[in-house]
């Protein structure tokens, strides 16, 4: 500590002796009953803020709970050999995605572009098939291309879950063509 009778280099101790840390604090209590009284006020003041805080945190996380269950949303995939696959998923995902990220057979050649027929899906229900968003010009001329093609023939790129959806069930075809939009391109 610099002292102004001492020069800037003089490390040597003040001549004025420090309180202890642990003295200021029994100054401080000491000083009367006011004081305490102030600490006990501040005290349960910051209880009550604390649990109103949790309070509010218990409710928005009880929202937050409630409304995750009501976003996921259930697909079942029946595979090639008949197995019936039911997975919970998000609002918004869309069928390659999830055929992809839980190992069912699903190829995607063209990473869901929509450029190619690999993730033909066969939609189970006519009632269901109405409530799918109508396909694009896009993934019409990519369905030409698909193997086995049904009135209820979907790509799985192009279908996003959505609450509507919730319980939807997909066939996938006994087999792929993997033909792509490019394989008509002029060279």
């Amino acid at each position: 500590m610099h002292h102004p009778s001492r020069g800037a280099d003089d490390t040597r101790p003040s001549s004025k002796p420090r309180k202890a840390i642990s003295d200021n604090i029994f100054e401080r209590s000491s000083l009367g009953g006011g004081v305490s009284r102030r600490v006990r006020r501040a005290g349960t003041a910051t209880s009550t803020l604390r649990n109103q805080e949790k309070s509010r945190i218990a409710d928005i996380l009880r929202k937050c709970s409630q409304a995750d269950v009501e976003d996921r949303l259930h697909v079942t995939f029946i595979d090639k050999d008949g197995d019936k696959h039911t997975f919970e998923v998000a609002n918004g995902d869309n069928l390659l995605d999830i055929a992809q990220a839980n190992d069912i057979e699903m190829e995607g050649a063209c990473g869901g572009s929509c450029a190619c027929s690999t993730c033909h899906v066969i939609v189970e229900s006519d009632e269901m098939y109405d409530k799918i968003p109508e396909a694009s010009d896009d993934e019409n001329d990519m369905l030409d291309l698909a193997f086995g093609l049904t009135e209820t023939s979907r790509l799985g790129c192009q279908v996003h879950m959505a609450p509507e959806l919730d319980g939807l069930v997909v066939k996938l075809p006994s087999m792929t063509r993997n033909m792509q939009a490019s394989d008509f391109e002029k060279r």
